[in-house]
């Protein structure tokens, strides 16, 4: 465990999350500031910084379990897509991100967008608003519904 990771903290206990799924190699949870409604995240328990990283078994594991839940994410939200990212930058611990998309930007790569007055794209931390809690947990309850098979 990493003291200064924020999702080493959730796996601990001392930080909150809206977890969907936990079992001995990973966790599934909630974005905080989701790009959709329901997207969510799955990482491992050990703190491994690149997905690259991460034993073959255990990045089967976790797509796996993103898999499983996506499957339920395209019920809840009635999404078009289910789309699946692994970016590496934002918290330095390995994660899959899972996302509804219900149109074509919902996933994109940010540095192909121009702007009408040719300034550089970006997009802060505080441009996604923090779901509440109350929301995430709601959500979380929804996909949890549907236990993985073992």
């Amino acid at each position: 465990m990493d003291d200064d990771c924020v999702f080493c903290r959730i796996i601990a206990g001392t930080e909150p999350a809206s977890v969907i799924h936990e079992d001995a190699l990973c966790i599934a949870f909630m974005t905080l500031r989701p790009i959709r409604p329901g997207a969510f995240i799955v990482i491992p328990r050990e703190h491994i910084d690149h997905f690259t990283d991460l034993p073959d078994d255990l990045a089967t594991h976790l797509l796996r379990v993103g898999q499983h839940f996506g499957r339920r994410l395209l019920t809840v939200t009635e999404a078009a897509r289910i789309g699946y990212v692994v970016h590496g930058f934002g918290v330095p611990h390995a994660h899959l991100n899972v996302v509804p998309q219900h149109d074509t930007l919902d996933i994109i790569s940010a540095r192909f967008v121009i702007t009408e007055d040719g300034s550089p794209f970006r997009v802060t931390e505080t441009a996604i608003e923090i779901t509440s809690r109350d929301q995430l947990d709601a959500m979380a309850r929804a996909l949890a519904a549907v236990p993985l098979p073992l």
